[in-house]
């Protein structure tokens, strides 16, 4: 099953002309997930030829302008297209006001079902199948929410020798060991399914974290990301600022991955508009002293996320 992440905008406080606001998406299969929806994600979404009928669910963080000023403009559009199924929107405090107001100004025309969920308590927000969405509090000037989303472990692989050894016919009783049933060979044994099966093997994982301030207990909520997206404001020089601010420096950002343990790459996002292309690379190797496996998203980019066939250990 194919996991892929986009990058729609990683810019913070205002965009530019090659740096759009923050927002990722998700496609897992036919499933679409947004994850914030600054200004330019409907730009973005177009150049990559993305379905944006496809969005079932958009996560906000918070409400501050950047990272929701596209949304209106999304919630439209999805009015221009034949779309029978509801669209969710699952975020802090004030993004049910939020969205009403602007519905109610602008005067939409929505012809379909909008589904908002406020988050009050963190935990599991989303469940789908196979794999659930996980919310919890980041540190800001507003209510802010990370996300985490999480597959549930695979079966083991299947081991026919073994199902031979033990005398279970093929057909479909190797199906139904497959599925964790236990069968009754012809001569009436019964084999259980862990018999012939391996080890759970790990689903995967993305933890989505923009904007907050560093604070201890934020990595144990993104252990064994295969990718985390997480903000990188501010350059190591601007720590003080960065804290007033809570907002992350691009070596905090690498403190929490490596912390986190068992992150497979780190992409940075979330740049100020203050920074040139050769500061940016600054902040890559600010942050790569830390956590080699970073890399700077830019606006387009996607990538696939593979599974990793073994546990997902402790850096």
């Amino acid at each position: 099953m194919n996991l892929e992440l986009f990058i729609l905008g990683t810019g913070g406080m205002m965009p530019l002309p090659n740096r759009f606001l923050t927002s990722m998406l998700l496609r897992r299969e036919g499933d679409l997930f947004l994850f914030d929806c600054g200004e330019g994600t409907q730009v973005s979404l177009r150049k990559l030829n993305l379905r944006w009928k496809k969005i079932n669910t958009i996560f906000i963080s918070h409400t501050h302008a950047d990272h929701v000023t596209g949304l209106p403009g999304i919630l439209m559009l999805s009015s221009q297209v034949d779309r029978d199924e509801p669209l969710y929107i699952i975020g802090p405090p004030k993004i049910r006001e939020y969205v009403e107001e602007n519905r109610r100004v602008l005067d939409m025309y929505i012809n379909y079902e909008i589904i908002i969920r406020e988050v009050e308590t963190p935990g599991i927000v989303y469940q789908g199948e196979g794999f659930h969405v996980e919310a919890f509090w980041l540190r800001h000037t507003k209510p802010c929410l990370g996300y985490t989303l999480v597959e549930d472990d695979r079966p083991g692989v299947f081991d026919p020798a073994e199902a031979e050894r033990l005398l279970v016919p093929k057909g479909p009783r190797w199906a139904q060991l497959q599925k964790g049933e236990t069968v009754v060979t012809d001569k009436g044994v019964p084999v259980k399914s862990e018999a012939v099966m391996g080890p759970k093997r790990p689903g995967r994982k993305v933890g989505y974290v923009t904007d907050t301030m560093y604070f201890e207990g934020l990595a144990s909520k993104l252990r064994g990301c295969d990718f985390l997206v997480c903000e990188s404001m501010f350059k190591h020089e601007l720590e003080e600022s960065a804290r007033e601010k809570k907002h992350l420096t691009s070596r905090q950002a690498a403190t929490i991955a490596k912390d986190a343990g068992g992150i497979g790459t780190l992409g940075l996002i979330h740049y100020s508009p203050r920074y040139t292309e050769y500061e940016l690379r600054q902040l890559l190797k600010e942050a790569r002293e830390l956590f080699p496996s970073t890399i700077l998203t830019r606006d387009r980019q996607s990538f696939d996320i593979p599974y990793q066939e073994e546990p997902k250990g402790h850096d």
